[in-house]
């Protein structure tokens, strides 16, 4: 919005602007705000930076946890929720002594691995267009203590729950993808979420129903550069949630929410571009897919397992990630197959939009590390040459669950827990440390981090798991 300070502080003083909001993700992805008067926002603030502790968001120990917020003021947009008139900036994060940028910030991590990709002669950039899925609800209900676990969602447009569609319009389970009105209850919520999000410069491509049933929605942004999707990850988050909360509903990107309807992916298009054109696209190729996309795939495939440790690490992750649902659960590639690891969108056949699709990532992941994850995987598939149907990845068109179980079997599987996933990433993380862009202690952090989370809910009793083993 801003390419200097002058330009936001003659902003701030035209348009009444009261507060500054300082945005910021942590490293699990989930978004924090500080808030400042107007009065606060000087010069001194943009070379020095706002305080914080970064121990309390998971970024420091707590004997070492000074950081500094500096706010990007290409970022600025004022913030829809706030009464009082706002204007926001996400914000790169610093070491408090020395002025650095953080290394673990994940929009630094994001940046270095465009660095590197430059510095490797391959392409100018990456372009990345995520498809965000979440589910809206009317009502849910969480109650968890020793004696009372209990999870309720209710839906204006099931045919199930308190809130059953009184007028006859109710969704069926699992038929939902591009339902009209009156069918479609939330086209108005997301018309508004959309109009926000334009407001605030995050462009969108289109928003529908998703097939899962009730209140399943999608939105995507057309393609983006490896910083700005990121922020559109967070920015797009905390439209939705304020959104639909203000309408007195509810939203998660929760991958799976409700067991046997349709989860929530966030699939990620995406390709190199080279001197303004795009790298993935040969008319002789593949799908219309060059060399360079191909060993790409194969990088990425190749490095699956270990990529999914960012991008599903999550113990919901993988219950999503189950034969049924166009969720893969084989690292396989395809043109148009949505059970594939890797579909190449039959649609997109301009040489500008030649692009591949990874859909194996879901919103639990930092959108950040999950990009740099799979885009350091896919530079390395280009350094080695992968070829993937070399290394058995496909082109696979079939249904893979008709064949006979021996013969699928001889397809490489993709992680089943997050338990299998740190594995991965435990004993191939190689790819991911070249050009510093991500080390052993950051790797350590988060592996740790999401056990720990995975243990703890793998020692709760599910009501499901006891209603089965109860006259035991």
């Amino acid at each position: 919005m801003f390419s200097n300070f002058q330009d936001a502080l003659a902003f701030i003083r035209g348009n009444g602007i009261e507060l500054i909001d300082l945005l910021y993700g942590d490293l699990w992805g989930q978004l924090h705000h500080l808030t400042i008067t107007n009065r606060e926002f000087t010069a001194k603030l943009m070379s020095e930076g706002v305080g914080f502790d970064g121990s309390s968001v998971g970024f420091k120990h707590v004997h070492s946890g000074d950081m500094v917020l500096k706010p990007d003021l290409a970022t600025g947009f004022i913030d829809p929720f706030h009464r009082q008139p706002t204007l926001a900036f996400l914000c790169n994060i610093f070491e408090a002594d020395t002025k650095e940028r953080y290394q673990f910030d994940p929009r630094e991590i994001a940046k270095r691995s465009e660095k590197y990709l430059q510095e490797c002669g391959i392409a100018d950039c990456s372009l990345w267009g995520p498809e965000f899925e979440f589910y809206i609800f009317d009502r849910v209900t969480l109650k968890n203590n020793p004696s009372l676990s209990l999870c309720q969602f209710d839906s204006g447009e099931a045919n199930w729950g308190d809130l059953v569609n009184p007028n006859g319009y109710a969704l069926p389970d699992n038929h939902g993808y591009h339902a009209a009105p009156p069918c479609d209850n939330y086209f108005e919520l997301r018309d508004q979420i959309v109009v926000t999000l334009e407001k605030m410069g995050i462009p969108v491509k289109y928003h529908h129903h998703e097939v899962g049933g009730p209140g399943q929605s999608e939105i995507e942004t057309p393609l983006l550069g490896i910083i700005q999707a990121g922020d559109a990850a967070l920015l797009i988050k905390y439209v939705v949630k304020m959104t639909a909360m203000l309408a007195g509903k509810t939203a998660t990107f929760l991958p799976k929410p409700i067991y046997g309807l349709a989860g929530s992916s966030t699939h990620y298009h995406q390709l190199l571009q080279k001197n303004d054109k795009n790298c993935f696209y040969d008319q002789e190729g593949f799908s219309l897919l060059s060399q360079i996309a191909m060993h790409y795939i194969g990088g990425l495939l190749t490095h699956a397992p270990a990529v999914m440790a960012f991008t599903n690490p999550s113990s919901n992750s993988y219950r999503r990630l189950v034969p049924g649902f166009e969720a893969p659960v084989k690292a396989i590639f395809s043109a148009g197959n949505r059970s594939a690891a890797i579909r190449i969108p039959k649609y997109a056949t301009a040489p500008e939009a030649v692009r591949m699709e990874f859909r194996p990532p879901d919103a639990t992941g930092n959108a950040y590390l999950s990009m740099a994850a799979m885009l350091l995987a896919g530079i390395d598939g280009i350094q080695h040459q992968i070829d993937p149907t070399e290394a058995g990845f496909g082109p696979i068109n079939e249904n893979i669950f008709d064949w006979p179980e021996e013969k699928r079997a001889k397809i490489k599987s993709l992680p089943t827990s997050v338990e299998a996933a740190m594995q991965a990433v435990e004993s191939d993380s190689e790819f991911l440390k070249v050009g510093g862009i991500f080390d052993d202690t950051l790797i350590q952090t988060w592996k740790n981090a999401k056990l720990k989370e995975a243990e703890n809910v793998n020692q709760h009793p599910t009501p499901f798991e006891i209603e089965n083993y109860y006259d035991c």
